[in-house]
């Protein structure tokens, strides 16, 4: 025979095991709006029956365990997801400040200063010996040195941010790499003890998406719910040990050395991530296929020299009106510099119009202030299809043309990868709600449950007081 308080024991366990469950309800709909959390549930299960003469007696039920609702595949799948997705928003980000500095096509941009340039010395040409006409020449020709000094100033400022940001981004993974080891750290005490600790579990997660944005990262379980998280083939966070990310630079170009990129001083392989798509905008040693900035610098750099060495090419086998006048033998260049940041127009040009190299030599032998043969020669270096450019043959504009045009195909091409890759990570990250997510309207039919269910055990607790009442208070009194 079963004991007289069997069945307040069985109303109480069933109490404690549907008031879990209401707990566990509350705390997912408290949690609704919480980023990264992953919704809970109770997991109950049959106590141990009693035997009496042979039948099994039900002791009620238990809550057994509480789980979190998550399919790791999808955390995996998001994540290589993820770092895709931080490597092309790095890379278009880079693309698009670069087509906003070059402003292309406008009248502030490259282009239109050199045609204005060309037409000033066309103009020369009609008029050797107009002052106005040579002022509007060197006037803009100061135009072009100017527009080529702020293209290369403002690359190298957008490549000096850029090494900043790949500082922040390595101090970003490292922070990460020990909160996640912190994490490890609390979560690697409390299972041992049979906790579950399903919200420092969530924390982690969190962490270690952020993560996968930034490098590519390769999650693997460890001892007593820990997890150990790989970069390159290195481990950065091993338990409760967080390694330490660095990134080193090449001392005679200044790029970023791939050599140096290290976890605990050996070297990785980067795959793609954020950082990634920031070093290779900046400039990485032996990849100059990649490194967006000085592709762009070497290219206007290039740009520039060629067309200076054009210009002074002509210009110092010309006559100025020193020479024809006989006040002068020297022949200048019309722009000095070595790259196109210090690229400028000759002082001494600058202080006297006269030394603008207008006129050549005619058959004669003999020039005058009307020649403006050399000017025209000068004009004509825009349709000039002889200029070697990095290896190649093709006018100014030809050049010029291709560099515009592919930094458009360039950026059009990680916009578009950026854009399918937001797409993929979102199509990812709602499958992983629909399963790791709360829905206030299945909590809300849960919560009726469960009450429901507490409240028949309640019930079930006061028949069996009313039942002990009257066998205590109400038996052995008869015809009382």
């Amino acid at each position: 025979m079963t004991s007289t308080f069997h069945g307040l024991e069985l109303g109480k366990r069933a109490l404690v095991a549907q008031q879990a469950a209401l707990s566990t309800t509350g705390h997912n709909v408290a949690n609704a709006n919480t980023i990264g959390y992953t919704r809970q549930r109770i997991e109950m299960q049959v106590t141990n029956p009693i035997s009496n003469a042979g039948l099994q007696l039900g002791t009620g039920v238990e809550a057994h365990k509480l789980v979190r609702l998550r399919e790791e595949y999808l955390d995996v799948q998001l994540r290589g997801e993820n770092k895709n997705l931080g490597y092309w928003e790095a890379k278009s980000d880079a693309f698009t400040k670069i087509e906003e500095l070059m402003n292309e096509p406008s009248d502030e941009a490259l282009a239109y200063t050199l045609d204005e340039f060309w037409k000033g010395w066309q103009d020369l040409s009609n008029s050797a010996d107009s002052a106005a006409a040579r002022s509007v020449v060197r006037q803009r020709g100061v135009a072009v040195t100017e527009t080529f000094n702020h293209i290369l100033n403002s690359l190298n400022l957008m490549q000096s941010d850029l090494k900043n940001v790949v500082g922040t981004k390595t101090s970003e993974i490292n922070s990460l790499s020990k909160q996640i080891g912190n994490l490890n750290d609390q979560i690697g005490r409390l299972v041992p003890n049979k906790y579950e600790p399903n919200d420092l579990y969530d924390q982690r997660d969190v962490l270690v998406d952020r993560l996968s944005k930034l490098v590519n990262v390769k999650v693997t379980p460890a001892a007593n719910g820990m997890v150990d998280v790989s970069v390159g083939g290195e481990l950065l966070v091993s338990g409760r040990t967080a390694n330490t990310l660095t990134v080193g630079y090449d001392n005679t170009s200044g790029l970023v050395d791939p050599a140096e990129i290290k976890i605990a001083g050996k070297t990785i392989s980067l795959e793609s991530g954020e950082l990634l798509g920031r070093i290779e905008s900046y400039g990485i040693l032996g990849g100059e296929s990649k490194s967006t900035i000085p592709t762009m610098k070497d290219n206007i750099n290039n740009l520039a020299m060629t067309f200076v060495n054009a210009v002074n090419s002509i210009h110092e086998n010309g006559l100025n009106l020193d020479n024809i006048n006989g006040v002068s033998s020297t022949k200048l260049p019309f722009f000095i510099g070595t790259s196109a940041q210090d690229l400028k127009v000759n002082p001494e040009i600058m202080k006297s119009l006269n030394l603008i190299a207008a006129a050549n030599e005619e058959t004669s032998g003999q020039s005058s202030t009307g020649n403006g043969k050399n000017a025209l020669d000068i004009a004509n270096i825009k349709m000039d299809g002889s200029l070697q450019f990095l290896g190649s043959t093709s006018t100014m504009d030809e050049f010029y043309r291709n560099i515009i045009g592919q930094l458009g195909v360039d950026s059009q091409e990680a916009q578009r990868m950026k854009d399918n890759s937001e797409v993929s990570v979102q199509q990812v990250e709602n499958r992983r709600l629909s399963i790791s997510g709360v829905s206030l309207d299945e909590e809300m039919a849960n919560m009726i449950k469960f009450q429901q269910a507490y409240n028949a055990a309640a019930r079930m607790v006061t028949v069996m007081d009313q039942c002990l009442e009257k066998v205590i208070n109400g038996m052995g009194r008869v015809g009382l």
